[in-house]
């Protein structure tokens, strides 16, 4: 009985640690912050689209360049995976 009890916590030890180890895998991979880059880019592109046009040809650049950062952030997120 007492080695049944062994085999069967080593066995919840192992998937256990096996766990934990995807899990902080998984937070590697996920880029939290590259991530909360994108987000606030998106969040800055959707206020540029709704701001007043013109402004001397600013704007518009500014929504190009924003959405060249997007581009940018989203690659480095799929080259990081």
């Amino acid at each position: 009985m007492r080695t049944g009890l062994k085999a069967g916590l080593g066995v919840v030890g192992l998937a256990a640690a096996l766990a934990t180890g995807v899990f902080v895998g998984e937070a590697l991979a996920s880029q939290p912050h590259m991530q909360a880059a994108l987000d606030y880019l998106r969040s800055a592109r959707s206020e540029l689209l709704a701001a007043e046009a013109n402004k001397g040809g600013h704007r518009a650049e500014a929504i190009r360049l924003t959405n060249e950062a997007i581009r940018e952030t989203e690659a480095g997120i799929e080259y990081a995976e």
